[in-house]
């Protein structure tokens, strides 16, 4: 699920403030995970892009880990009733930090 969000602040900053745990940069883009109950998987996955006054966000669900050693599919749901409530969440928690 992509949805945009408005804002000054910078993406690492707010991706700590969400709970979200920085696995990797590049590019002005970040890959942040945030599980469910300190489990590896199920867990949420968010790339974040920082774009003039607003953050990208990319969101999906992955149920579990990639099946084979050097792949990056995995059973991820980029839709759904557990996606949408986690984008109205980050929508709901930054609206009070956007700009």
């Amino acid at each position: 699920m992509k949805f945009f969000v408005k804002t000054n602040e910078p993406a690492l900053r707010l991706g700590r403030i969400l709970g979200y745990k920085l696995l990797s940069e590049s590019n002005s883009e970040y890959n942040f995970v945030r599980s469910f109950d300190g489990s590896r998987y199920p867990r949420f996955h968010i790339y974040v892009k920082a774009e003039k006054a607003e953050l990208i966000f990319n969101l999906h669900l992955d149920q579990k880990k990639p099946s084979y050693e050097g792949q990056t599919a995995h059973s991820g749901e980029y839709d759904g009733e557990l996606v949408e409530k986690e984008a109205e969440r980050i929508r709901w928690t930054l609206a009070g930090k956007s700009s």
